[in-house]
């Protein structure tokens, strides 16, 4: 039950409940497919005897979640997308053990950084390359005014963290993070705020902003930096600015090569900046 809230670091029902309503508001299929995702995760991670705390608590099975929305961003609902979101959410779990014995087995481990969606990014990666021939494709509003793209987009870049391009779906999400921690839903916003920002200062253009598709790992860097890997202090709410700040940088940079974006300007930025922050004395682990 906690698979969809970890997806944005948080270990709570409601929160879950809430995504998932939001996914049904985008599309009932697109939340089945989350759903099997999530389910082939959390039953793979028991297979390969993950600890029962991250099992209980969501962290094998958010990627398998994603998983499944990226499914059906890349397949939309046909047939096949069921079974793909099935041997791809089980796959999630052995590439999350893979990622973290990197990080905990090497001397990378001095960092303690977290796999974070990597897994997810890695194999939807495999299903968009792998299944090439089956891409639908995908309708989105077009937006010619800054203003309605900055408002619109306030929402979208929530959404779009889970795929989802809907201000509805977003709006809900975004009620979820403040049930989760007021905290944690201020940081939300700020990195959605600063990250539109960003995308229009770097000319980003007005429907890929207005549409989520800039801001989105902007608000997984701000609430990672500030109350998640970092204990929460002015030092951890200094770096998730700077932080968003670079991830606008880093999407930008992997729209202008063409690959599949994900999650990864959210991952990339967020791990630098941890091995930045393990030289910073007054920003502590929690």
């Amino acid at each position: 039950g906690h698979g969809p809230s970890q997806i944005y670091f948080q270990a709570n029902i409601y929160t879950s409940l809430l995504i998932m309503v939001a996914f049904v508001v985008a599309s009932w299929q697109m939340a089945v497919l989350v759903a099997i995702g999530c389910v082939a995760q959390t039953f793979t991670g028991w297979v390969i005897r993950t600890k029962a705390s991250d099992l209980i608590f969501g962290m094998q099975g958010f990627s398998g979640a994603l998983v499944g929305a990226a499914t059906f961003a890349t397949l939309g609902s046909q047939w096949f997308s069921y079974p793909i979101a099935l041997v791809g959410g089980a796959l999630a779990a052995p590439v999350t053990w893979l990622v973290n014995a990197l990080f905990m087995r090497t001397p990378l481990k001095i960092y303690g950084l977290p796999s974070t969606t990597a897994p997810f990014c890695i194999v939807a990666t495999i299903i968009h390359f792998g299944f090439e021939r089956w891409w639908v494709e995908s309708s989105s509003m077009t937006i010619d005014s800054t203003t309605v793209a900055f408002f619109r987009s306030l929402l979208t870049n929530v959404s779009e963290v889970v795929l989802v391009d809907n201000v509805w779906a977003g709006a809900l999400i975004l009620i979820g993070l403040f049930i989760a921690n007021w905290k944690v839903g201020l940081a939300g916003l700020l990195g959605s705020v600063v990250g539109t920002l960003c995308a229009l200062a770097l000319g980003e253009s007005l429907t890929e902003t207005g549409n989520g598709l800039s801001g989105y790992s902007g608000v997984l860097t701000a609430i990672a930096l500030s109350v998640t890997f970092l204990k929460e202090s002015v030092v951890s709410w200094v770096l998730a600015l700077i932080g968003t700040v670079v991830t606008a940088v880093v999407t930008l940079w992997m729209h202008d090569l063409g690959v599949p974006t994900y999650t990864w300007p959210y991952i990339l930025t967020t791990w630098v900046f941890l091995v930045i922050a393990h030289y910073i004395p007054s920003a502590e682990r929690p």
